[in-house]
């Protein structure tokens, strides 16, 4: 398959418009990462992307919306069974990297919600993404547009990386503003719960649906094991709501090793550590954010996959304070390391 290379211009996202209705695959900018986007109600479509990204098909997807009014069709017992509090964060996040799990409608199939009876939904606030979803005249089911486990695409040539001649198109558009993805937040309880964090943070929905938001207790503590998406679904009776809950992800082909402290303990276990390595004639890189959350979100998978890119074999992290954005950033960096932090 020859991936054709789109711009952002109106003709060419027509042009992915109608390869998605024709059951095709198109990756996109979002504000968060690049997505590989598919007609999310076309089940053979749907599978086509867990087959070009290598990943389980117990691992649900995203469905993108263009218009909050979308929504009604998707969710089982339309507009009367969205809640007070699902319309507040709509209402305060959307469009923007907020995905709300609801309960699904008929016309969704299985393979987009890898089986379960809920559906993952967000309205992009990226024009590019926006546009997109008005020319396909669907909604867009759309993980990250990598192979499964690697660092998520931030620019167009990330994507090319990993998905050259696997999928139809590529629109090449902006790098992405956010860069880590979307918070997900599962509005089907009586609790609203994050499974997976983002930018939009837990103490911000707190803050604007006026009760507590819990975390996912997954989030919270270290698995006692990874699936790793290369080996096909995972044998156990875990079913994730989300995406990011259950397999290994955001991982470079380099070790990635985290290291707790303030910037002299930093450097001094890092100086240590480094030695060792060169001693192997290892390729040793080092990162540091320092207190700068936001840069440390929008850089970190570009970072990863520069620095794959360049060789190294081991890459050291400076761990960030795990409250508000810094906890979303935290759950990805200890999941590219596989949990390997030094204390």
């Amino acid at each position: 398959m020859q991936t054709k290379k789109l711009s952002t211009n109106i003709e060419d996202l027509e042009r992915a418009g109608a390869i998605i209705r024709d059951g095709g695959l198109v990756a996109f900018p979002t504000e968060t990462v690049y997505g590989l986007g598919a007609d999310a109600l076309n089940e053979e479509a749907v599978r086509s992307v867990y087959a070009a990204k290598g990943r389980p098909s117990d691992n649900p997807m995203i469905v993108h919306i263009a218009d909050a009014r979308e929504l009604e069709p998707l969710v089982r017992g339309g507009r009367a069974a969205i809640s007070e509090d699902t319309l507040k964060v709509i209402g305060t996040f959307w469009p923007g990297p907020l995905t709300l799990v609801l309960p699904k409608s008929d016309i969704i199939p299985d393979a987009t919600t890898g089986g379960l009876d809920t559906v993952a939904i967000r309205m992009p606030s990226n024009e590019t993404a926006y546009r997109l979803i008005l020319a396909a005249g669907r909604p867009i089911a759309a993980p990250s547009a990598n192979l499964s486990g690697k660092p998520s695409p931030t620019n167009a040539e990330d994507v090319l990386e990993d998905m050259d001649g696997r999928i139809d198109a590529v629109v090449m558009g902006e790098a992405c503003d956010v860069g880590i993805e979307s918070t997900v937040l599962d509005m089907t309880g009586d609790v609203p719960v994050v499974l997976r964090p983002g930018i939009i943070t837990r103490e911000w929905l707190s803050a604007v649906i006026g009760k507590e938001v819990r975390y996912d207790k997954s989030l919270l503590e270290e698995p006692s094991e990874i699936a790793d998406p290369k080996d096909g679904v995972a044998e156990t009776d875990f079913k994730p709501k989300s995406p990011g809950m259950k397999y290994k992800h955001y991982s470079p082909n380099a070790q990635v090793t985290l290291i707790e402290g303030n910037e002299d303990e930093f450097r001094s276990k890092a100086t240590a550590f480094g030695m060792e390595a060169r001693k192997k004639n290892q390729k040793i890189a080092v990162i540091d954010y320092g207190d700068d959350v936001r840069k440390a979100a929008h850089n970190l998978f570009a970072d990863l996959r520069e620095l794959d890119r360049l060789g190294y074999d081991i890459i050291l992290i400076r761990t960030l304070e795990q409250s508000g954005l810094g906890f979303s950033v935290m759950n990805r960096m200890l999941k590219s390391a596989g949990y390997d932090v030094i204390k």
